[in-house]
């Protein structure tokens, strides 16, 4: 029995022994294996030609965003009319040409907005478990809003940039005749008032003075200057130029009475807005200060009048 036990436990020793020997090796084959698997990626990396290993350390921005701009831009293209091209790069021209703006980004934004739109409008229904009828008019909805979110987002740029050279003008025009009546050219003027100055009226002075620099004529690149923008006061003063220049009027006499009309016209201005004071006013008085001081005031009458009621009752 001893004997019999003794061969058991041996067999057992000389089969753990073989188990773990093959296990060894096993292990050591796979490590190997992956070692030369690593061995041969690397080796495939270093492999690869000069142009994909440029391409793969380029940024993921330009390797990806990139290509699908482009490919918006191409197919915004395609379903834009020439003549919107033409509107979107007066509205470009109208916002001062902001950096990093073109038609093409434009066109390619609104492609984005168009599908992004139309995701959302027909994903936010779904997800509500509204019905096929409020999915297909939140989706056109949306899609047209994101159609024509950039053309609003220009738009916007170029009321906000008219206003403020609006308001800029005047004391522009008044700076620029103290100049020419102190002895200084108009050339000289503009350009003193253009570095005395800042906003966007002093970059469209600064764009005249570069484009008369590199031989536009004086009224041409006042016309341009009024092509490029869409303030009423501002193109009469640029035709007022145009006319004292071909008709040989002394021009600080010219801008004398260009300057008082602007002052003038700020001072009208000023009084439109504060006649529009009331009406504006007149909606938020009904209905968001009325109805609290309603509630105030009578509130504790109402609460009483109710408790002599219940009172009585």
């Amino acid at each position: 029995m001893n004997e019999s036990l003794l061969l058991l436990i041996g067999l057992s020793a000389i089969f753990l022994a073989v188990l773990v020997t093959l296990a060894t090796v096993a292990t050591m084959t796979n490590e190997r294996q992956q070692v030369h698997r690593s061995l041969a990626a690397v080796q495939a990396i270093h492999a690869v030609p000069n142009p994909m290993q440029q391409e793969l350390v380029k940024p993921f921005g330009e390797r990806v965003l990139a290509p699908g701009m482009v490919r918006l831009t191409q197919l915004g293209r395609r379903f834009t009319p020439r003549d919107q091209v033409t509107r979107i790069r007066h509205r470009l021209e109208l916002a001062g040409n902001p950096p990093a703006w073109d038609v093409d980004r434009i066109v390619a934004f609104k492609m984005l907005g168009l599908l992004f739109g139309s995701v959302l409008g027909l994903a936010l229904p779904l997800t509500l478990g509204a019905g096929l009828l409020p999915m297909i008019g939140f989706g056109s909805l949306f899609a047209v809003a994101g159609y024509f979110g950039p053309n609003m987002a220009l738009y916007q740029m170029g009321y906000n940039r008219r206003e403020q050279m609006g308001r800029e003008l005047p004391d522009a025009l008044d700076l620029l005749t103290i100049s020419v009546e102190a002895g200084l050219a108009f050339d000289a003027a503009l350009s003193q008032v253009a570095r005395n100055t800042t906003g966007p009226l002093a970059e469209e002075f600064f764009r005249v003075l570069q484009e008369m620099q590199i031989g536009l004529g004086r009224s041409e690149a006042m016309r341009a200057l009024g092509d490029r923008t869409d303030l009423p006061e501002l193109r009469g003063f640029i035709t007022s130029m145009v006319q004292a220049d071909a008709f040989g009027i002394p021009i600080a006499q010219v801008l004398r009475v260009q300057a008082r009309e602007m002052r003038i016209k700020r001072t009208q201005r000023a009084e439109e807005l504060a006649q529009k004071v009331p009406v504006k006013i007149l909606f938020p008085l009904i209905f968001c200060i009325l109805p609290s001081l309603f509630v105030v005031i009578l509130g504790p009458a109402v609460i009483q009048i109710f408790n002599s009621f219940n009172g009585r009752l």
